[in-house]
């Protein structure tokens, strides 16, 4: 029996205090409150098509806007992911997926390599949705990539509806998660790089 790959992480400052916490090889269980309704429900995407169990408590200045926060978590789920995937041994390394929703299809690929980087290209049709800026999610995708040092490349092929292209791309984002992070079982032991280190 396998150790499960778990992680807490907490980030606290001045503008936000947040309590993360993933399991790796859990079953898409999501405990999540950040004040940001929409968000939430993107997070919930996360643990539910990543099969990733997810606890995120953030409590930030959110009567200036929902800037800081939404960035903040992505940097503690970044670096929560980054420490229970451990040494990347027997890890498939790369993942992608598309993934439609109604008139909406996104492809996200990820690969675990150590290098942080992030490629977005969403023209998202809408400015808001509902009360969350749909800038941030480039924001909080760059804290994730930065700081789970993996590549990131995210698009969103069509969309007119922005609540439609913000969810396909969460989801992808989430399935392509679970692919590269899943052990592969004709190589359970090997670092998956000719470096033999990521």
């Amino acid at each position: 029996m396998t150790t499960p790959r778990t992680a807490e992480v907490s980030r606290n400052t001045a503008e936000t205090r947040i309590t993360v916490r993933v399991n790796l090889d859990g079953s898409g269980k999501s405990s999540l409150a950040t004040g940001i309704g929409f968000f939430d429900h993107m997070l919930d995407q996360i643990a539910r098509h990543g099969l990733i169990d997810l606890d995120i408590k953030a409590d930030g200045d959110l009567h200036i806007d929902g800037h800081h926060t939404v960035e903040d978590v992505g940097i503690a789920l970044g670096q929560a992911v980054y420490q229970a995937v451990g040494d990347k041994k027997g890890i498939r390394r790369y993942g992608h997926a598309y993934v439609p929703l109604d008139e909406a299809l996104s492809r996200v690929v990820i690969d675990f390599s150590g290098r942080p980087g992030l490629l977005m290209n969403v023209p998202f049709k809408s400015g808001m949705i509902g009360t969350f800026d749909s800038q941030l999610a480039h924001e909080f995708f760059q804290g994730f990539a930065n700081h789970a040092f993996v590549t990131l490349h995210i698009d969103n092929l069509r969309g007119e509806n922005a609540h439609h292209q913000c969810e396909t791309v969460f989801k992808a984002f989430a399935r392509a998660l679970r692919v590269a992070v899943e052990t592969d079982p004709r190589s359970p032991g090997d670092i998956p790089s000719t470096k033999g280190s990521l």
